[in-house]
């Protein structure tokens, strides 16, 4: 079972951040995991290896964030160009689902939305329906 090239996991909690590195570590499916703790450092980590190898193919996106939140992350990536662009899943993991956030959200480069915490179950279920050809767990 193949596993994916990189995960970006974008998100201001420290502690978040931490355990969901240790659960994909865990599961096993990346060869590696990058994180950024705002929007415009994860736009930073997409310039520099959007067009190589180690383009992530996920990002698990948190919508409020300081510096530069989910929404502004994603009007500005869609302004990025790079190589893999079409292939990258983008999910949203966050505590907010507002029904005026999600509306907002339907029209952005999104393939979804999960609740925090990020749990094994999650993951599996989003390589299943995302990656199917890789499935690593």
């Amino acid at each position: 079972m193949e596993k994916l090239s990189c995960i970006l996991l974008v998100d201001d909690d420290k502690t978040t951040n931490f355990l969901n590195n240790l659960l994909l570590a865990d599961l096993s499916v990346a060869h590696q995991v990058l994180v950024a703790e705002n929007g415009q450092q994860a736009l930073c980590i997409l310039r520099e290896q959007g067009n190589t190898n180690n383009c992530p193919a996920l990002i698990l996106l948190d919508i409020n964030m300081p510096v530069m939140n989910g929404f502004e992350f994603l009007e500005a990536y869609q302004e990025l160009d790079f190589v893999n662009k079409q292939t990258v899943v983008i999910m949203m993991l966050t505590t907010s689902l507002n029904p005026r956030d999600v509306m907002r959200l339907q029209e952005m480069p999104l393939q979804g939305f999960l609740s925090k915490p990020l749990t094994r179950e999650k993951v599996q279920q989003l390589l299943k329906e995302h990656f199917p050809q890789k499935l690593a767990v």
